[in-house]
């Protein structure tokens, strides 16, 4: 049997377009196999999509000054150890990879071990982490066309971003039974990301009065972020959802959200008109702020940027949003959303195939 090692890790966008991919691949007879660190965020994640997980030693990629910036290099080296190690037994025809702290130490030890590697970038302009791979990638894939310019010339394709397809199959009655609303008022549903968003977490809490009278509001507020302060009827929090998450799409009528890559890709394919707030760029590279620009310009979704966000001003864009919501869903019908499960998961398959006949020659 064919196999295939996953990996990427620190944020629900340099995993969950992995368990798209891995989906399509299990359907093809791959075997998976998933490598992340020992306690991020991505290994409850694979773990409860039912993947094999094996973890590293990881060290974070820094571009502020910290005392970890002195220690985590060794970690790193001791991460491509691990990964030696593991690839050595597994024997994988192919690396696909993320993007994420995670993943380097990955990349380079299939480099070592003249595994081929596949890099995926989703956002506008490459993380850190793709950039130092770019030498050890065989192929590197990108979501928006205007990223090849910051990527390799020869090996550098637009795929489009892997959505998963259960993501559309998500039932209303499920989600309303899940969380308890009457179904009565359109639905207003935040996402923060797998890390939750402090400031629109805030923003969010003290416009309830003026938005309770318009929306029901389900709240994914992040790990460690709820507030059972706050009660109030039609509103609903939680700190993370995996399964449930297609039926709470199925409710939902517009979406508040931050605009990493994934998450707004999610929602092109679902057709979901959104308000996005991107992060500042006192707290990111400015990647957020290029998608949502991206994708306001297309007609996609509205852009505020968070210094410009008061509560008041919350609600107003919100009540737009949802009157116009129709304009927006009607230019995301007509997008050319790529297949990038289908483009990818071929070009594994060609890729590996051309292994093989190497290897045989």
């Amino acid at each position: 049997m064919k196999k295939i090692v996953l990996t990427g890790g620190g944020s629900a966008g340099h995993v969950t377009p992995n368990l798209a991919l891995a989906a399509e691949l299990e359907r093809r007879g791959w075997e998976l196999l998933y490598i992340g660190s020992h306690d991020g965020m991505e290994k409850a994640v694979v773990e409860d999509a039912g993947l094999p997980y094996r973890s590293i030693a990881t060290g974070k990629l820094r571009r502020y000054l910290s005392l970890k910036n002195l220690t985590d290099p060794f970690r790193v080296v001791k991460g491509i150890g691990d990964a030696k190690k593991i690839l050595r037994e597994e024997q994988p025809a192919l690396v696909f990879a993320k993007g994420g702290y995670v993943s380097l130490p990955v990349v380079k030890a299939a480099r070592k071990l003249g595994i081929p590697v596949f890099l995926h970038e989703s956002d506008m302009t490459p993380g850190l982490a793709n950039r130092l791979c770019f030498k050890d990638a065989t192929r590197v894939f990108c979501n928006f066309p205007e990223t090849l310019a910051s990527l390799p010339a020869g090996k550098s394709f637009v795929s489009g971003c892997p959505i998963r397809e259960e993501l559309g199959s998500g039932s209303r009655e499920a989600a309303l039974a899940f969380t308890g609303l009457s179904g009565e008022k359109p639905v207003l549903l935040q996402i923060g990301g797998s890390l939750g968003a402090s400031a629109l977490n805030d923003l969010l809490r003290e416009s309830l009065p003026a938005l309770l009278p318009h929306f029901d509001v389900i709240h994914l507020c992040g790990k460690g972020k709820r507030d059972d302060s706050v009660n109030c009827p039609g509103y609903v929090q939680y700190e993370f959802i995996s399964k449930e998450l297609k039926d709470l799409f199925a409710l939902t009528d517009i979406v508040l959200s931050r605009s990493g890559a994934n998450a707004i890709c999610e929602l092109l394919y679902l057709q979901k008109p959104a308000l996005l707030v991107p992060l500042p760029l006192d707290a990111s590279r400015g990647d957020q702020i290029l998608n949502a620009r991206s994708f306001e310009k297309q007609g996609f979704s509205k852009m505020i940027e968070q210094g410009e966000l008061t509560s008041e001003r919350l609600v107003q864009e919100l009540l737009q949003l949802y009157e116009d919501r129709e304009k927006y869903r009607d230019a995301m019908r007509r997008s050319n959303q790529s297949d990038a499960v289908t483009f990818l998961c071929d070009q594994i398959e060609e890729a590996a195939a051309a292994q093989l006949k190497g290897e045989q020659a």
